[in-house]
């Protein structure tokens, strides 16, 4: 979800960290919080989408501020979730916030924040369908989120679609990760990296995808294909549900049950860096990267 795409959820905010121009990050001076903001301490790195906000930063639409979501407060109280850019401050009093349950750490915290969106999609799938040896594709955030959801609703086994070698979100409970799963054999695929046509080649007649992943703007599905087929699509965007207590019910849900994993094993998924460093990870968005899913920025020093 990018910064432009919450727009239900904005609220005030000042001192955005990352600028993108022409196709670099550059980064912004901190700035003191202006009276009734606070400080944005902490913020998550969406590799997909912020790719896709840098490369449209070399034609038509022009520089922009990055981010996706922010985090203030503390732990003990509980952090506030803002959908404002990299590091801003902002101002929780005009709305547009999310809360973290008390003493939820911040790995926690970001994980979570991913969690929610399938918490959200999920809800969306016909009643009925079984979650028993769904398939995710993808491998980043968004389709751990979507895992470990499967698993907080009672999947006993997760197929996850990767090309990467032991990746982080192996170690999620009830998952097994494949390079190759056979098509047409799957009940129920939740493409999780944007590519619907590939993840549609595994249903079988009559099963349902879902799409949790953001599609590329011309991405195409044969409807034809879908028709004969008998499949079911659903849409699973979150912010259909962002004007509703369910969209912090849904973060309230994904934090809680993430507090009682082993902090070890959510740590797994985290690459906790200075946002000093956010310019030279955005250079390397097209190239290896760090294997961790879940990439959080520390403003703290910066």
């Amino acid at each position: 979800m990018s910064v432009d795409a919450a727009r239900p959820l904005v609220c005030r905010y000042a001192g955005p960290r990352i600028r993108l121009v022409d196709g670099h990050a550059h980064l912004l001076p901190a700035v003191p919080a202006p009276t009734g903001m606070i400080c944005g301490r902490f913020s998550v790195l969406s590799p997909g989408t912020e790719r896709r906000h840098l490369y449209a930063t070399t034609g038509f639409d022009g520089p922009r501020h990055a981010g996706y979501m922010t985090f203030g407060g503390d732990h003990s109280a509980g952090w506030v979730l803002a959908a404002v850019p990299h590091g801003a401050c902002f101002d929780p009093s005009t709305g547009g916030t999310i809360t973290a349950p008390p003493g939820t750490r911040i790995q926690a915290a970001a994980v979570a924040r991913f969690q929610q969106m399938a918490v959200l999609g999920l809800d969306q799938v016909p009643a009925g369908v079984s979650l028993d040896d769904a398939v995710v594709v993808g491998s980043g955030p968004v389709a751990l989120g979507c895992a470990l959801e499967l698993r907080r609703r009672g999947a006993a086994r997760i197929q996850v679609l990767t090309g990467r070698r032991q990746p982080p979100i192996s170690y999620a409970p009830g998952v097994e990760c494949a390079s190759v799963i056979s098509r047409g054999r799957t009940a129920l695929v939740i493409d999780a990296a944007g590519t619907p046509r590939r993840a549609a080649r595994l249903l079988t007649p009559r099963g349902t995808l879902g799409l949790l992943g953001t599609p590329a703007l011309g991405g195409r599905l044969s409807s034809l294909l879908i028709h004969r087929s008998g499949w079911t699509v659903v849409g699973m965007h979150e912010l259909s549900a962002a004007a509703t207590r369910r969209y912090q019910d849904a973060y309230t849900a994904a934090a809680t049950w993430l507090n009682g994993l082993p902090p070890d094993l959510v740590d797994s998924w985290c690459h906790l860096v200075p946002g000093t460093q956010a310019p030279a990870l955005y250079a390397g968005l097209d190239g290896p990267r760090s294997p961790e899913p879940v990439v959080i920025f520390s403003w703290e020093v910066s």
